[in-house]
């Protein structure tokens, strides 16, 4: 019944993405982020919905008359060099070509599709209707996995769908890390109550999902993700009391079993687990030396042989560092590109919080900015002992916060037009609330 109901959406989804390419934009958003399909059994588990979803978007976008803006603004230009960059490696990858043909494939797809979506986020409907897909993408596992680490007492791991990026239990939790800002995000922004409770229930719930995971690196991911929340909150008393007793509550009640794992934080050099990590961090970043233009090639790291070149003694796995891995893979060049379109989305929100100061109908984008900061920091901290380099969800909210950078700095251009009695660049420090005495209130005409 789960396949066929899945397959039934989507016969239905496709058609419309040919004629309204923003429904397949969050269609295809939806298959990626929340792997509902592997979730099913028989030939819909193994058909490439992704694939015909985004066939069909394109289709969409050459025929129909839907609203769309050039995609070209630093975070999409430093995407394209990403995806030129990584291609080059790949023709002279270290791997079997089939693994490195397979991983270039995966990653061209989420990248080139990212290019795609920044065109099509044209509004602020647009930005919060692709949000609550990533919000209920990720959140269906979060809410899931709380309530089974409830049910459970804390007693058994949660993991995510299986072959996927978020398979694992470290990495579903690090997601779900991310994702609890975006979530807090939609909670401000409704004007509904019972949407507000649903949304601050599903944010206890995930909680409990990141603590019943097990994961070390996800608990280090918590406290960050806990104190810039509150760094960035309006009302530091509120939050900074809700938040540690929300965290408090969700580690009182595991059992001694999940006690003990977290303690082995503290014994780093005696732990196995922690020594192979460090270990393929030595060889990854010994590949990127050895060959420090292209790296080893996609799958450097996952193939002994390969290895073997640069570290003898150091067995072949995941990387598990969002850092070491496009090291090893790619290469510097490659590395500081991956890097620098975190860094400009950074830099984004800290010009939204600038740039929309003092006027009204952009508070939205300001909430927005301030929980993507927490967002980015939980990926960089729980990231670092991980394999999530490339992970789509991450890179398509630095996509949105890019998007909302746009829609701010045409808000603010309409509000020096239509005042045309100032400059342009006053109207934009008036915005920002640092007009002179005696200039109109920001956000009039």
């Amino acid at each position: 019944m789960r396949s066929l109901l899945f397959f039934c959406e989507m016969v239905a989804l496709l058609p419309i993405a040919c004629v309204r390419p923003f429904v397949g934009v969050l269609a295809f958003a939806f298959i990626s982020f929340a792997n509902l399909h592997r979730l099913t059994w028989g030939f819909t588990a193994s058909v490439p919905w992704a694939y015909l979803t985004a066939i069909a978007t394109v289709i969409g976008c050459i025929g129909a008359q839907e609203p769309k803006r050039s995609p070209i603004n630093p975070t999409t230009l430093l995407i394209l060099l990403f995806i030129i960059l990584f291609s080059l490696s790949s023709l002279v990858a270290l791997a079997p070509a089939d693994m490195v043909a397979t991983k270039w494939e995966s990653n061209a797809k989420v990248f080139g599709f990212l290019l795609l979506i920044s065109a099509m986020l044209s509004d602020k409907y647009r930005i919060h209707a692709l949000l609550w897909v990533m919000v209920i993408s990720l959140g269906y596992y979060g809410v899931k996995g709380g309530g089974f680490t409830i049910l459970k007492a804390g007693g058994a791991r949660i993991f995510g769908p299986p072959a996927t990026t978020i398979a694992d239990n470290n990495h579903l939790a690090a997601g779900l890390l991310v994702t609890l800002p975006v979530m807090n995000y939609l909670r401000m922004q409704s004007a509904y109550r019972i949407i507000r409770i649903g949304l601050l229930l599903g944010m206890i719930l995930t909680l409990f999902a990141v603590v019943g995971s097990y994961s070390r690196g996800a608990l280090l991911g918590l406290a960050a993700v806990s104190f810039v929340l509150w760094l960035r909150s309006p009302n530091k008393i509120v939050t900074g009391i809700v938040v540690v007793v929300a965290v408090a509550a969700a580690i009182h009640f595991m059992p001694q079993a999940w006690i003990d794992r977290m303690s082995t934080l503290q014994k780093y050099e005696q732990d196995a687990s922690a020594q192979t990590r460090f270990e393929i961090w030595k060889a990854a970043w010994a590949m990127g030396v050895a060959r420090p233009l292209t790296g080893a090639g996609f799958m450097g790291p996952y193939v002994q042989d390969v290895v073997s070149r640069f570290a003898p003694d150091t067995d072949a796995r995941a990387v598990h560092s969002i850092w070491f891995e496009p090291i090893g893979e790619l290469g510097f060049p490659a590395f500081f590109v991956w890097f620098s379109i975190t860094l400009v989305g950074i830099w984004n929100t800290f010009q939204i919080l600038f740039e929309s100061r003092g006027v009204a109908d952009l508070q939205w984008a300001r909430d927005l900015a301030r929980m993507t900061q927490v967002s980015i920091v939980a990926y960089l901290v729980a990231g670092t002992f991980l394999s999530l380099s490339y992970w789509d969800f991450y890179f398509t909210l630095l996509v949105v916060i890019a998007a909302t950078r746009i829609l701010v700095a045409i808000r603010v251009n309409e509000i020096a037009a239509a005042n045309t009695s100032i400059p342009p660049w006053r109207a934009r420090l008036r915005s920002a609330g640092l007009s002179r005495p005696g200039d109109a209130p920001a956000g009039t005409v």
